[in-house]
């Protein structure tokens, strides 16, 4: 086979791009249970820095299972085999790390899609909290196993806004869903002591179920 020289140079700009932007981790295809364990195992060893300390480890990890998760539970595209089609990306820049995922998602599940995001992302950090707390006592889960818990989980462990865009496919009825978390260990540990403390016991209480629960979606996904 001639080897295609334009090809080959396509593939260096789009190389020196994504390395520009401190992108270390490019995956599109198909996903499944398997490349999802990959990519965190990858990520720790790799992508997040060893000096980092242990939170903020714990936290770049969970967010990476949730944002990926959250890929699987909006994709229209899966099977019993494979849990969804689409495209991640993981990176780190200025002291940042983000996570970039894409998906296929049609457009009448875009509409109340758009309706949480919009939500989480006009919440305050106490605000979160409360809502994460509230769906795990009353139970009020999605169809697709707690989409909006997800959701919200994600935004409670990042710096910064749940960053998103809905792209109209040309020639269906569909939409590609970009979403874009960051995680700012410097501005994370300025949020850590900013939060309100418990003003009572019950709200104490509350609050180590709220973490108990995340520790335990943590381990089941390992």
């Amino acid at each position: 086979m001639k080897l295609d020289v334009r090809l080959l140079k396509s593939v260096l700009t789009v190389y020196e791009e994504l390395n520009t932007n401190g992108i270390s981790l490019v995956y599109m295809g198909d996903f499944s249970h398997e490349i999802t364990k990959m990519f965190t195992v990858m990520a720790e060893d790799e992508i997040i820095d060893k000096d980092e300390n242990v939170t903020t480890k714990r936290r770049i990890y969970h967010v990476l299972i949730e944002t990926l998760q959250n890929m699987t539970r909006h994709s229209d595209e899966f099977t019993q085999e494979v849990v969804g089609k689409g495209l991640f990306l993981i990176g780190k820049k200025l002291d940042t790390y983000y996570v970039i995922t894409s998906n296929r998602i049609s457009a009448d599940k875009k509409d109340k899609l758009e309706a949480m995001l919009n939500i989480v992302n006009a919440a305050t950090r106490n605000e979160l909290k409360d809502m994460y707390r509230k769906q795990i006592k009353e139970g009020k889960l999605s169809e697709k196993g707690g989409a909006g818990l997800g959701l919200i989980d994600m935004a409670r462990k990042t710096t910064g806004k749940l960053d998103f865009e809905f792209i109209p496919f040309q020639d269906d009825n569909s939409y590609l869903f970009v979403l874009k978390v960051e995680i700012s260990p410097k501005e994370l540990q300025k949020l850590e002591r900013e939060e309100v403390k418990p003003i009572n016991k019950e709200d104490e209480i509350q609050n180590e179920i709220v973490e108990e629960v995340s520790i335990v979606k943590e381990d089941e996904n390992e």
